[in-house]
């Protein structure tokens, strides 16, 4: 399930997604995203900034390498609203802290999610990201 529809941008310590909330969303309730949703989408979106260092493009411009991320600890949430299908979402995030070993990375991010411009979602996540 895949829960941003653009990464407009990315760096080593921040990302911005976009999510079109879609009707055969499985996180839709009632014709509303669901809390369970909205942590996805957050934390799919800053999964990203760490998982990235596990992919890169070989000498033919093929992408090698893969991750997989964990949420080990929702440390602060507060959910204002839930948007609608139909409607779009931006998820900002950033890296707070990381620690790395060989094949995996242990990491705090910090999301903010909007729609239309109005705070809906603020949280901090611990993550474990490994290579796969």
């Amino acid at each position: 399930m895949l829960m941003t529809s653009r990464m407009p941008y990315l760096d080593a310590t921040s990302v911005e997604t976009d999510f079109d909330i879609a009707p055969d969303c499985i996180f839709l309730q009632g014709g509303v995203l669901t809390e369970t949703g909205l942590i996805e989408n957050a934390a799919q979106s800053c999964a990203a900034i760490v998982a990235q260092s596990y992919v890169h493009r070989n000498e033919n411009d093929e992408v090698v390498g893969r991750a997989i991320g964990f949420i080990s600890a929702i440390k602060k949430i507060e959910i204002l609203d839930l948007p609608k299908v139909n409607e779009r979402i931006l998820t900002k995030g950033t890296l707070l802290s990381r620690y790395d070993d060989d094949n995996f990375s242990l990491c705090t991010m910090e999301t903010a999610t909007f729609r239309n411009g109005e705070l809906i979602v603020a949280c901090t996540f611990n993550f474990l990201i490994h290579a796969i």
